[in-house]
């Protein structure tokens, strides 16, 4: 496989293309590559305010913003700013396919007028088939529901407003 790699330090930009012809390995360098996608888009102070991934062509993009833009607490602006009505939400910690329950038919792990508390788990997210636990992280009640359940989610986006208690 072919792989070009750029770097525009001045855009804040890393993008790597290729020819997709990697065979067999292609498919676990490429779980692999979007492991490490997701640990350095958490491990930066600056989250990445773009992550492109494409399979068979193999195009992996990772954008942050511009040097001299100004960050504000890692989230994008929508997701920094609470609502009028004084809700907290719960948002995704990262990109994938978000559920409101531990397995198909079981019951939902919170509903609209539950009370939870930080470290409780409100659903779950799957990402690359593998899933993990989001929990809320503040104690207060649940108002409403913003992701449908098997909705494809992207990072920091609203799951569930909690009404801080």
């Amino acid at each position: 496989m072919t792989v070009e790699v750029k770097h525009q330090p001045s855009r804040g930009r890393i993008a790597l293309t290729g020819d997709g012809s990697g065979g067999p390995d292609q498919v676990a360098d490429l779980a692999e590559l979007c492991r490490s996608i997701a640990e350095l888009a958490r491990s930066s102070t600056r989250p990445p305010r773009r992550i492109r991934l494409e399979h068979l062509g193999t195009a992996v993009e990772v954008e942050w913003d511009e040097a001299g833009a100004p960050v504000t607490g890692g989230q994008p602006p929508e997701a920094e700013q609470e609502p009028q009505d004084g809700a907290h939400h719960v948002c995704a910690p990262m990109i994938g396919t978000f559920y409101h329950a531990p397995e198909p038919g079981a019951p939902p792990f919170v509903t609209v007028g539950d009370t939870v508390i930080p470290g409780q788990p409100i659903g779950i997210l799957e990402v690359m088939k593998m899933m993990s636990p989001v929990e809320a992280d503040i104690a207060g009640r649940v108002v409403e529901i913003l992701a449908a359940d098997g909705a494809a989610v992207e990072f920091q986006q609203r799951l569930i407003a909690v009404e801080p208690a």
